[in-house]
């Protein structure tokens, strides 16, 4: 079960061919507080597959949670195309970072298993009508850091170091040797299927 309704997330958690189905947790994500980002993202993903987890009887659950920090603050989702325009002019030409937590619960157990994924994507130096091109094509909406790394926002960045599925929400190597823990037989090339679907090694 992936406590999850991010259409990103489902997307990547499917291309592990492993069967699943989708139960949001709702959870409240304002009512956690904590400083540090890496420990944030964790806190975040175990609130939500916790709360999923106690609506079932049997099963795996996998929360997932992700946030981005420019300068040590951290990056929501933006509001309009105002506040999009502002944080992408943040990120332009500049290196920032990308915290995921990732949880997987065994629900009769109750047995936890919790990874956490850090990835730095540095941006082109970009001008104000690549941006603004950008911004037109709405792919920002309900994105965290007004971007999605694996769409058009790709001729946006440079380099990314440490994960691309991370930066979109799922960390698939992180989460194939969660499931695999827990004797989940993953059948592809973890690897292999992130190249040829992102274009990306990580």
């Amino acid at each position: 079960m992936l406590a999850s309704g991010s259409f990103w997330r489902k997307e990547l958690l499917s291309w592990l061919r492993v069967p699943f189905e989708v139960e949001v947790s709702d959870f409240d994500e304002e009512s956690v507080e904590i400083g540090e980002p890496g420990q944030l993202v964790v806190a975040l993903a175990l609130a939500k597959a916790e709360k999923v987890a106690r609506q079932l009887k049997s099963g795996l659950v996998i929360g997932a949670d992700t946030i981005i920090v420019v300068d040590g603050n951290v990056v929501g989702k933006p509001k309009d195309v105002e506040h999009a325009r502002e944080i992408l002019n943040q990120l332009n030409g500049c290196s920032h970072e990308v915290y995921t937590g990732v949880v997987v619960i065994e629900v009769e157990t109750g047995k936890k298993l919790i990874e956490s994924q850090k990835s730095v994507v540095w941006f082109k130096d970009l001008s104000d009508k690549k941006l603004e091109k950008y911004l037109g094509s709405k792919e920002w909406v309900g994105k965290a850091g007004a971007y999605q790394l694996i769409g058009k926002a790709k001729e946006l960045v440079a380099d990314v170091e440490g994960s691309v599925t991370g930066v979109v929400g799922l960390p698939l190597r992180k989460v194939a040797e969660l499931l695999k823990k827990f004797g989940v037989e993953i059948l592809v090339d973890v690897g292999k299927v992130i190249k040829e679907k992102t274009g990306f090694e990580s």
